[in-house]
């Protein structure tokens, strides 16, 4: 770092590691680092083949100084799983590590910030100790964002915004300029509420269309949709913060740094309107970056203030209080701390981009050609507040029709594989984590395999049992032994690990003697790991087996994928 160079990478599905990634640059500028953000599949591919090589010697990084942060789900089992890998790798290289590695957590309180704030603070002052500030430069304040006294080095916008005079082609839409691959726009031909019209929840079966070739998919494998804000609320949107006036104006983005790029899929001009329609978040609930950026532009000492405590170690827990418990949106909270003059360059700073959802593949296309099916629950609550909260691609999803086009639909290969037709099947599948199982069902009974067996839980035989006619109809056909649980239709509440249990003989031959695959999907929560103690128990009761053993048993059937999960928060 003689040249004060720092180069922040990340690995982001969501946006989340983004997120820090740019607020560690921020706080890295501020201490007069030249800095460098980068998604890590953007970075040079060879070097990551390159850490993997088994014959490199053990000092062959001693000219490195670096650190890692993890952001992860202390629920899943493989917790910060890349990140522990990493760190460990760097270290057997002989990397200089300047700070112990960080775990950030989603189930702290307070999120990942419950670890990254106290980590950065120890990561900045061992930083300080190695590289030393120059004596004619002090770390700009965190309040100043710009020119601070008489230094040069300020916190300037990543993109500037132009507006162009000549706005008479404003009519002509330009959604998308280019596709990476795997990317296809698919047409709906189906958007069906699949539960009860008085049932809590509503599950929607979609279906999309693509005759184009090569389009297709295996059994297990992901979509990636990019969601859209729904007109009313942008209209709504810019009414509120003063720019309506904007609103039908082109507009031209640039970066502001070399190293930085414009997303190749947003279009060359767009306008005002469209920026927020299809690629900036306004009714996500935001993170604590957020109100760092927020506080530069608030007109209000008071409200500047309070902005700029949310942002500090002491002030997480009224953080907590008035925007994660409530689940209070960027657009609200805006609202709460009128007046402000945001620069325009600064909006790209300022407000996060949409970012992709992943849904697993409810179909197979053997079975539906041209077509890919999703099973997608609308997410829709509320709070404690009492404050009713949508999620932001399901709502939007919620309003498809017959003929509508969703864009940029981007397919992935999934992390499970299909076992053999001649493997034995054994499928658990509570809610929506019965998506990719359909998918894996379909393309077995395409096959003729027989030997099937799917544990089915929801809440009630009448209102969520989702895709039932399907299930009942293979068990008619001979192709399917099913069993369900549904938690509410009598007193005792009974769930897909009680039926595990009930079944253990057939379980333990068909796991032991057979070598059945084993696939469970749904929630991260509780589920998981009581459906693995309920395999344990039937272990310890069905072999013989000890709690070591079983504990041994099935972190074997993990190792070897012969019980694999898909599960998500």
């Amino acid at each position: 770092m003689e040249d004060r160079s720092l180069l922040v990478l990340y690995g982001s599905e969501t946006g989340c590691a983004q997120d820090v990634a740019e607020t560690i640059a921020r706080q890295g500028k501020r201490r007069h680092f030249r800095t460098r953000v980068c998604a890590m599949d953007d970075y040079d591919k060879k070097f990551w083949r390159f850490l993997l090589r088994k014959n490199l010697p053990h000092d062959i990084l001693n000219g490195l100084s670096c650190a890692v942060f993890g952001l992860g789900d202390s629920s899943y089992q493989k917790f910060n799983y890349p990140s522990k890998k990493l760190y460990k790798r760097l270290m057997q290289l002989g990397a200089n590590m300047l700070y112990v590695r960080g775990d950030g957590d989603d189930q702290h309180y307070m999120g990942l910030d419950g670890e990254l704030i106290p980590w950065l603070k120890g990561l900045w002052e061992n930083v300080a100790n190695e590289f030393p500030l120059p004596k004619d430069k002090p770390i700009i304040p965190e309040d100043v964002l710009y020119p601070f006294k008489d230094i040069d080095i300020t916190l300037p916008p990543s993109f500037h915004i132009e507006f162009i005079a000549d706005d008479t082609d404003k009519a002509e839409s330009r959604l998308v300029t280019s596709y990476s691959e795997g990317e296809y726009d698919m047409l709906v031909k189906a958007n069906d509420r699949i539960t009860a019209a008085d049932h809590f929840q509503d599950v929607r079966h979609i279906v999309l269309h693509n005759d184009s070739n090569p389009f297709t998919y295996e059994a297990g494998d992901t979509v990636s949709i990019m969601p859209q804000n729904l007109p009313d609320e942008i209209n709504q949107f810019l009414e509120q913060v003063d720019w309506a006036g904007y609103a039908d104006r082109l507009i031209k983005i640039t970066p502001a740094d070399p190293d930085r790029k414009v997303p190749p899929h947003w279009p060359e001009t767009m306008s005002f309107r469209d920026l927020f329609l299809y690629h900036l978040d306004v009714c996500g609930v935001p993170r604590r970056s957020f109100f760092e950026m927020v506080s530069y532009f608030t007109m209000d000492p008071n409200h500047t203030e309070r902005l700029r405590e949310f942002t500090q170690p002491e002030g997480q827990d009224d953080l907590y209080a008035y925007c994660q418990r409530p689940r209070r949106t960027i657009a609200e909270i805006l609202f709460d701390f009128k007046p402000f003059d945001i620069p325009f360059d600064y909006i790209l700073d300022l407000f996060p981009p949409l970012q992709p959802r992943a849904y697993s593949i409810a179909s197979s296309i053997r079975a539906h050609p041209d077509e890919l099916h999703l099973c997608i629950a609308i997410v829709k609550y509320k709070t404690k507040m009492r404050k009713i909260r949508r999620g932001v691609l399901t709502k939007w999803i919620s309003t498809l029709a017959p003929g509508d086009v969703v864009r940029r639909v981007h397919l992935s290969k999934g992390s499970m594989s299909l076992p053999l037709p001649s493997t034995p099947y054994i499928a658990i599948g509570p809610g929506t984590g019965i998506a990719p199982i359909r998918s894996f069902l379909e393309e077995r009974i395409l096959d003729h395999a027989k030997s099937n067996v799917l544990f089915v839980g929801c809440r009630n035989l009448e209102k969520d049992f989702l895709y039932g006619d399907q299930w009942k109809n293979y068990v008619a056909d001979g192709y399917l032994t099913l069993y369900t649980a549904f938690s509410r239709d009598q007193e005792e509440k009974i769930y897909v690990q009680d039926r595990l249990r009930e079944n253990s003989s057939m379980i333990w031959d068909l796991v032991h003697n057979q070598h059945a695959k084993v696939m469970l999907c749904g929630s991260s929560n509780k589920m998981p790991s009581q459906v693995a103690f309920a395999f344990k128990q039937i272990f310890m009761k069905e072999g013989g087996l000890d709690s070591e053993e079983a504990e041994s048993y099935f972190s074997t059937m993990m190792k070897t994928k012969q019980y694999q999960e898909e599960c998500w928060a």
